[in-house]
């Protein structure tokens, strides 16, 4: 699907039909003649269009003749098994000297942002500003999400204090899985943006100095995040494993307990039981009730034993 937003003298961003000068291209999951106009119009390689449709490309900045390519993660939801899962996906930025062109594999929330038009700060001829607010939204977006999995977790974590399955730690699996994806992405966007510092062919204009330190800053902050709640995260599961593990041991121990107890009445009972003559207490009238006392005697005895040494 292909989108045109051009900002109106107003301020307010309109869909046009025609590529025009100071607009915004919105590419999410294109066709191959949406891809090929775009490309045609726009002079822009369509390889380089189709870089960001390919979910293992990885994040970089291109100089190119008449055009930059900047190729980033975002963060998504993606659906697994009737879950949340969190993942990332690329997002390809094109500056060209006359238009922006965004492009995805799929709706996001870094780009649904901005078209909803609630940005009054979003001109679309302002093309470096551009780049920098999505940018910067997708660097929140990063933060927005790893406090939802912290959050998670903490349920999670609740849940594994009195769970003896498995379930609750294949969530926290996903979760950690979650935060290797950010935390790869997450380096990888850094590593553009510090290109982006350096290099001149994005313009910098003294109002946009601020906003490109807040980028860095919110996506080496959440580098720190990702950092801190993997870390946690493999702890907790570490110890919850061992605490499952623990308590499947505890189970067994008063199992095997039982069972000692239980065996001392079913052996007496098997050996008066034989059929043989002369069993003792075979010709006491009271013979019966003699043996269940006793065994009734010797079975708490073994019981209190068994008490004692924190057995049961």
């Amino acid at each position: 699907m292909i989108t045109i937003y051009k900002s109106s003298i107003n301020g307010q961003m309109d869909i046009e039909k025609d590529i025009t000068d100071g607009c915004w291209i919105s590419l999410i999951n294109p066709t191959p003649e949406e891809l090929t106009r775009v490309a045609e119009e726009c002079k822009v390689d369509i390889d380089d269009l189709k870089a960001p449709l390919d979910e293992e490309e990885r994040s970089r900045l291109m100089l190119e003749d008449g055009y930059t390519l900047i190729l980033v993660d975002i963060p998504t939801l993606e659906k697994k098994n009737d879950k949340n899962r969190y993942v990332t996906i690329p997002l390809g930025i094109i500056l060209t000297e006359r238009e922006i062109i965004t492009v995805c594999l799929e709706e996001n929330a870094v780009i649904s942002y901005f078209t909803r038009g609630n940005i009054r700060t979003f001109y679309t001829f302002k093309k470096t500003r551009v780049i920098l607010q999505i940018l910067y939204r997708n660097a929140t977006l990063y933060l927005q999400y790893l406090r939802n999995i912290d959050r998670k977790s903490e349920e999670i974590e609740e849940k594994l204090h009195i769970s003896q399955k498995n379930q609750e730690l294949i969530e926290l699996l996903e979760l950690e899985k979650s935060l290797v994806y950010f935390t790869t992405s997450l380096r990888s966007n850094e590593v553009v943006l510090e290109k982006m510092l350096r290099t001149e062919r994005i313009k910098k204009y003294p109002e946009d100095a601020d906003l490109l330190e807040d980028v860095i800053i919110e996506n080496k902050q959440a580098i720190e995040m990702a950092n801190i709640y993997s870390g946690i995260l493999s702890g907790m599961m570490d110890a919850f494993a061992s605490v499952i593990s623990n308590n499947l041991n505890i189970v067994m121990k008063l199992l095997a307990t039982i069972t000692i107890v239980l065996s001392i009445p079913t052996m007496i009972a098997s050996f008066f039981g034989m059929n043989f003559v002369n069993i003792p207490f075979g010709e006491n009238p009271n013979g019966f009730l003699i043996i269940t006392l006793a065994t009734l005697a010797v079975t708490g005895i073994v019981a209190l034993i068994c008490a004692k040494k924190k057995m049961f």
